[in-house]
């Protein structure tokens, strides 16, 4: 009854204002544009695009804020998720300083990780020179996100389809893109969990390429100005308490102290102490996240260049339609990938193939090329229903002679070598979940973006990647990633015909034969929802 009364009662504006505008015109006028028309001639590249891998939590933070400081005219942000907490703040502090100097900027974000706390982000969508858009909006409120489900069950399937994207550009003339959504689990800085992601920094034409994939997005009737959906007030009224640690007396006026004041960096100071380990296995302690870098001192490789992006109008499309047309970025990977000749490295959190897929990765084992799949294991995945999808058909890609590698989730005690972008000191420990997603073929083409090789990618949600031929930047990603396969994940092998999981050699792990480091209540939920759940929703 809850349900149906919620349905009925939810629905979206009719008449909604929303002025067309574009990416900067003349993006070599800026400051970033003059810089990289200035290290492409020093180069001498006949390419009109450059490059630099972003492989640690810190970079990707930094090169974000960097990027917020030199905008001189335009900053176009689009993600799917936007959590609210002090990492974004800090960022939303320079964006909002940007905008103060008179820099237009445009977020635009998918409107499914919008409700509770991170209902405040949309705050900045009431600041001078900035503006807000939500993506493919769920009506209702926004207390919860599971009340928002319900009053969004009349169109399940709209609730579905998800703007993925991952994008941001400043001045026409330098992005990032990849895997993080923004928020501080994405840089190494979350308590419990934090994310192995992976991005690139992109400058010259393919940075224009990203802005003008952001326009089509950006100018969609599906992309509603926040101030058509709620006022100011009634975000302000979801803002949840201050969190208080246990046992300690609230400051002056209930609230707890900043961060940025002296008591705030007092009480950090004192947290115990956290280390993060990069992609490529290094270890050093957590220090607090600095608000800039160089980005002149990168290293930039110039190299030919393609944009894969689905169009916006996939959100609004027909499955059926989607998948008869086989022109979306997953499909233009798997073309990509049916060409390869001795070697693909494949990176996916999520890896739900499908039926089709799986035929697609039998006729490239019938070339012999060789086929890794680093993924997530049950107990690192962030999402275990989507590891449902994966089990399912793991045997058969393991008798096609296919390696899988199933990412550990960092366990107290039992760390070895690379393990996740951060972790706690604390006695509890914390969890490791692999987020990146890249794809090496042989050792000669990059391709890194927002997608995942499974149907939810391929048919539902709209994605973004980068396809870069060059042989430097295969190998240092490979070079990355191959520890994380030596000494960071199990591998799989089938043993008369079961499965049993190698542990990394040297780590002083166990084989085993059932799924390890996961809980009793995750191998249940695996083995009931396993035969039940269909492949596209998970």
């Amino acid at each position: 009854m809850l349900a149906a009364w919620l349905t009925g009662c939810a629905s979206l504006p009719s008449e909604v204002d929303r002025p067309v505008s574009t990416a900067l015109a003349n993006p070599e006028q800026t400051r970033i544009g003059h810089a990289v028309q200035q290290r492409a001639a020093k180069a001498g590249t006949r390419n009109d695009s450059g490059f630099a891998l972003v492989n640690s939590a810190e970079l990707a933070f930094t090169s974000r804020m960097a990027l917020i400081g030199a905008a001189q005219k335009t900053l176009d942000i689009q993600y799917y998720a936007i959590h609210a907490d002090e990492t974004t703040d800090r960022m939303f502090d320079a964006l909002r300083a940007a905008a103060a100097r008179g820099v237009r900027i445009r977020i635009l974000l998918d409107d499914f990780n919008t409700a509770g706390k991170n209902a405040q982000v949309l705050k900045l969508a009431f600041e001078k020179n900035i503006e807000l858009r939500l993506f493919n909006p769920l009506p209702g409120g926004r207390g919860s996100l599971f009340f928002r489900i319900l009053g969004s069950l009349k169109d399940v399937d709209r609730i579905q389809r998800r703007m993925h994207n991952k994008i941001f550009v400043a001045d026409n003339a330098v992005a990032i893109t990849g895997g993080r959504n923004l928020g501080e689990t994405y840089f190494g800085q979350g308590e419990a969990t934090n994310f192995i992601d992976a991005d690139v920094l992109a400058a010259g034409r393919i940075a224009r390429e990203l802005s003008q994939s952001f326009d089509q997005y950006w100018n969609n009737p599906l992309a509603y100005p926040v101030q058509s959906l709620m006022s100011a007030e009634e975000i302000a009224a979801l803002k949840p308490p201050p969190a208080q640690p246990a046992g300690a007396p609230a400051p002056a006026g209930g609230e707890a102290a900043p961060p940025s004041t002296p008591a705030g960096v007092a009480a950090a100071a004192q947290a115990a102490p956290r280390t993060v380990t990069a992609l490529d296995g290094t270890v050093s302690a957590i220090e607090p996240l600095p608000d800039s870098t160089n980005l002149a001192l990168l290293e930039w490789t110039w190299a030919p260049s393609t944009l894969l992006v689905d169009k916006a109008s996939k959100i609004a499309a027909d499955a059926d339609d989607v998948q008869a047309s086989q022109d979306t970025t997953v499909d233009g990977l798997l073309q990509l990938m049916a060409q390869a000749k001795s070697d693909l490295l494949i990176v996916s959190p999520y890896f739900v193939p499908g039926r089709r897929m799986m035929d697609q990765l039998a006729a490239i084992r019938q070339k012999n090329v060789r086929i890794r799949v680093l993924t997530n294991s049950l107990a690192s995945n962030d999402a275990p229903a989507a590891h449902v999808g994966y089990a399912r058909y793991r045997k058969e890609l393991l008798r096609l002679g296919i390696e899988l590698y199933e990412m550990r989730a960092e366990q107290e005690g039992t760390l070895s070598g690379f393990s996740s972008l951060g972790s706690t000191g604390s006695a509890g420990g914390s969890r490791a979940s692999l987020h990146a997603k890249i794809v090496v073929l042989d050792g000669n083409l990059l391709v890194i973006g927002s997608m995942n090789l499974d149907l939810r990618s391929q048919l539902q949600n709209s994605e973004v990647a980068l396809v870069i031929r060059s042989r430097k930047l295969s190998d240092d990603t490979t070079r990355l990633i191959e520890p994380a396969l030596a000494k960071g994940a199990y591998k799989v092998e089938l043993d008369k015909g079961q499965l049993v999981w190698r542990a990394p050699e040297g780590s002083q792990l166990k084989d085993s034969r059932t799924e390890p480091d996961a809980s009793l209540g995750l191998k249940l939920m695996l083995t009931l929802i396993g035969p039940l759940a269909p492949d596209e929703m998970l």
